[in-house]
């Protein structure tokens, strides 16, 4: 039997499955503005059950989630707010970056410079810098945030597979109608969030994901970020 007879029977067309993925893949963006009506729940379940589809090392599953809405997203938002404006230090779980060099700072920077552009936020006010920062702790305006979290046995690995499960739920959402942003701010403050929600200590934090519908109106949704082409990260072995 060939693999074509042995694989299941697709509702769509080929072209039809890759042209939506593309689609959802092109429309997204990380959202900094979010309208404040809320989500039902019926459908943050369905984002939930599409991201639970992703592969994982061993099958392992390592994501945890939890979604903080209503008055426990408030509660928390005050407190990890209040914590990063304090100066206080910083706890993460996963080492952050060391450096960025190369074509890495050049993206990096270029993603910046169009966030502070399309605010009016001029180049080299630090202040101004900072004080945008700290809107992740705000959520950015987000009614519902999800902290990701995995078991600290399993190392670097169990980081990646959540990261492949925050990448499923993103796509899930955009597919629903939702908007997101992936912070890894967030887990800057993985201490205060294991205590604030009572997780055990070999949790580790990977990231948040505040989710919401976006306010298209808002100016700071109005930019997109480049991608590097595929001949700038692939290379092809024939021989």
């Amino acid at each position: 039997m060939d693999d074509a007879a042995k694989a299941p029977k697709a509702r769509y067309a080929r072209e039809d499955r890759i042209g939506v993925l593309e689609e959802l893949l092109n429309e997204r963006y990380s959202v900094r503005a979010f309208l404040p009506r809320e989500v039902p729940r019926e459908t943050i379940i369905h984002v939930l059950a599409v991201a639970q589809r992703t592969a994982s090392w061993c099958n392992s599953q390592p994501w945890q989630v939890l979604i903080a809405s209503g008055t426990a997203k408030e509660r928390f938002r005050k407190l990890i707010h209040a914590e990063a404006a304090s100066g206080a230090p910083e706890g993460h779980d996963f080492p952050p970056p060391r450096e960025y060099l190369g074509v890495y700072l050049q993206r990096r920077r270029e993603s910046g410079f169009q966030l502070y552009n399309t605010l009016g936020i001029a180049r080299g006010d630090k202040a101004a810098y900072a004080k945008q920062a700290l809107e992740n702790y705000n959520f950015f305006g987000a009614p519902h945030v999800a902290i990701v979290h995995t078991d600290e046995p399993l190392g670097v690995y169990g980081a990646i597979d959540c990261g492949a499960y925050v990448g499923n739920f993103i796509l899930a959402a955009q597919a629903l109608g939702l908007g997101t942003i992936a912070q890894a701010a967030l887990a800057r403050q993985s201490g205060l969030i294991r205590r604030h929600f009572n997780l055990p200590d070999d949790r580790r934090v990977v990231c948040g994901i505040s989710f919401g519908y976006a306010d298209h109106a808002h100016k700071v949704n109005s930019y997109r970020t480049s991608r590097a082409s595929v001949t700038d990260t692939v290379t092809f072995l024939d021989e």
